[in-house]
């Protein structure tokens, strides 16, 4: 703990600055950056933390965003980055469009901290009119006529006009001597409002548009004497405090339209109205979020044509990736797992198998049930079918319906506080979701039912899951076993070619049982067997040796044959009514096994060797 207090006590907000408009001219040759637009900045910054690893993510979100990686990729690469090379794009409202607890909000939320992060930074550094309340960019008091010029000199480019405020002090307090104007700068922060906004809808009838463009101050206007003195507003509202940074609408389209009108001059034109004054300009980023459901009502609606011709829509689905879901619930589930608790490897994924399963359709293809769906995205190992699926838009608009990661969570929560509780397994998490279900009085009586199935076919995925565990456990050392079989194929395929393939001796039922195992038909065997002889006779003829790790197939084939065999062993060890020792001692070495991976602890691993051992009974 003093540690971390030291930190804090030696962290530092950037030094303030404050100079002339001169000495901030100075600062603009040398470092353009400074006067960038909002959408550029924001892009340097996702970028400063580190370019696209060749997986496809990008390091600013890694951490904290889990299986939206094709969304971030759309964000960054067809929204911000061309917005930051000037593109039309940067006239659009980013919105974001997806279920409950999907993540919109905590993209939104990485986006702000980021940018104030940055801000503190010399990288992300930017500066502002002294004392303006919406901390104006400086070149904006460069007049018009001489902007080309300065624009060609300084290599920027300069975008907007003057506040009302700073016009007032350039024409009444400095008499037109805008040189002579102070400029600071500016450190982003939401809680001090200064370049991020945030706006939540309320009762329609109860919203005011001051909260968005800032409202009059009835004291000062009996100082100044008139409403239309800029002395006498507050610029206060969330378009202006946004400026330079970043505008949030939560739940952006329940806002009353005379909100949503304010936001067509905005995007478009860079400016929005406010009261007696003239149309003010703001550079900002503007980021909506809301449901499928809203999204579809505005849609249809054709009043708001104009508006959505200026959104830049983009889905933020559940994620069908079985580990970025389980390490959704590891985020959230770590701070408060008590040091008791073991969590069982394969718990919270059967978790998330559930989530999966109901956020995925059934599919028109042959074969394509749920299940073996959720096998394609779990796997992907078949890749050519996953891509045919794709284009035939099979996959379409999954991701955007089915369980939230907060009802798991309170499902896994609920496990998590027994006080007797030693151990969470998959069977239990999947009662608890059970449970949580039937308890729910107000879930529709075909979503429970739903569920249930899901419920069923997560359980057949975890069944298949630990049945190869503790397979292996029995057996952990598959060494000479695999050589023995393997040379035992070997040798069958080296009669059945040597005796013209018509001849005895060989034992064809083995040479199919692993040769079936990769999907090879009877009239492909003959080619695999010859292609495995001539890969025999080469190796011979190098004085070298065919070694089964270098096909992956055949490797594979070999384990599956491997445990296949030794479903038996289990199946009579696991349930021998009164175990002898020899039949105690597999079952002690194979739980001992499954402890020191890492993963099981002494009594899931024993709850996983009688599940299973009932499984092979059945």
């Amino acid at each position: 703990m003093s540690d971390l207090l030291a930190a804090q006590a030696n962290f530092r907000e950037p030094a303030p600055w404050h100079g002339t408009f001169q000495q901030y001219l100075d600062q603009v040759a040398a470092t353009p950056f400074v006067a960038e637009s909002a959408h550029r900045r924001l892009y340097r910054m996702i970028m400063a933390h580190g370019d696209k690893t060749p997986e496809g993510r990008y390091p600013f979100f890694e951490h904290n965003l889990f299986g939206l990686d094709e969304t971030i990729q759309r964000l960054v690469e067809e929204y911000l980055l061309p917005a930051a090379l000037g593109h039309e794009v940067k006239k659009r409202i980013l919105l974001l469009v997806g279920p409950v607890s999907g993540g919109k909000s905590t993209l939104v939320w990485l986006l702000k901290r980021g940018l104030e992060a940055f801000s503190r930074t010399e990288a992300g550094a930017l500066y502002g009119i002294k004392g303006c309340p919406m901390h104006e960019e400086p070149l904006h008091l460069i007049p018009h006529h001489l902007r080309a010029s300065v624009e060609e000199r300084l290599g920027v480019s300069i975008v907007g006009d003057l506040c009302p405020w700073c016009r007032y002090q350039v024409e009444e307090v400095y008499h037109g001597r805008f040189q002579e104007m102070m400029v600071e700068r500016v450190i982003i922060s939401e809680q001090r409002r200064v370049g991020i906004g945030t706006y939540a809808p309320s009762d329609p009838k109860s919203q005011d548009i001051s909260e968005l463009t800032g409202s009059l101050d009835f004291h000062a206007i009996a100082e100044v004497g008139s409403e239309s003195d800029p002395r006498a507003f507050r610029f206060d509202g969330e378009l202006n405090v946004a400026n330079r940074g970043i505008m949030e609408f939560q739940e952006m389209l329940k806002l009353d339209e005379k909100f949503l009108y304010h936001l067509l001059s905005l995007s478009q034109e860079g400016n929005f109205k406010t009261g007696r004054y003239q149309l003010i300009s703001a550079d900002e980023v503007v980021i909506g979020h809301t449901n499928e459901t809203e999204y579809k009502n505005f849609i249809q609606n054709a009043r708001n044509e104009a508006l959505a011709s200026r959104l830049f829509v983009l889905p933020v689905p559940y994620t069908l990736d079985l580990e970025a879901e389980v390490r959704i619930y590891q985020k959230l589930l770590q701070p408060h797992l008590p040091e008791r608790l073991h969590l069982s490897p394969l718990a919270l994924k059967t978790a998330a198998a559930v989530s999966i399963l109901s956020r995925i359709e059934e599919s028109p293809k042959p074969g394509g049930d749920r299940l073996s769906k959720f096998q394609l995205y779990v796997t992907k190992s078949d890749r050519e079918r996953y891509e045919e699926w794709r284009r035939q838009g099979w996959l379409d608009g999954e991701g955007l319906h089915g369980l939230d990661p907060r009802f798991m969570i309170n499902r896994l929560a609920a496990l998590m506080v027994n006080p007797d509780r030693e151990c969470i397994d998959p069977l239990s998490v999947l009662k608890s979701i059970q449970d949580g279900v039937e308890r729910d009085l107000f879930l529709d009586k075909s979503f429970r039912a739903r569920v249930l199935e899901w419920l069923e076919m997560a359980r057949e995925w975890y069944n298949r899951e630990v049945e190869r565990d503790v397979l292996e456990a029995f057996h952990h050392d598959w060494g000479d076993e695999l050589a023995n079989l393997y040379n035992n194929y070997l040798d069958n395929v080296v009669l059945w070619v040597r005796s013209n393939r018509n001849g005895r001796g060989w034992d064809e039922a083995l040479l199919r049982s692993i040769e079936e195992r990769m999907n090879i038909s009877e009239l492909e065997a003959p080619n695999f067997r010859e292609e495995i002889y001539s890969r025999l006779e080469i190796a011979k003829k190098q004085h070298q040796s065919l070694n089964f790790l270098e096909h992956a197939g055949l490797h594979r084939a070999l384990r599956e044959k491997l445990m296949d065999d030794m479903k038996d062993e289990v199946k009579v060890t696991t349930q021998t009514p009164v175990p002898d020792r020899r039949t105690l001692e597999k079952i002690e070495r194979a739980a001992t096994q499954l402890v020191a991976s890492g993963r099981y602890c002494p009594q899931c691993a024993a709850k996983a060797i009688h599940h299973v051992g009932g499984l092979l009974n059945r």
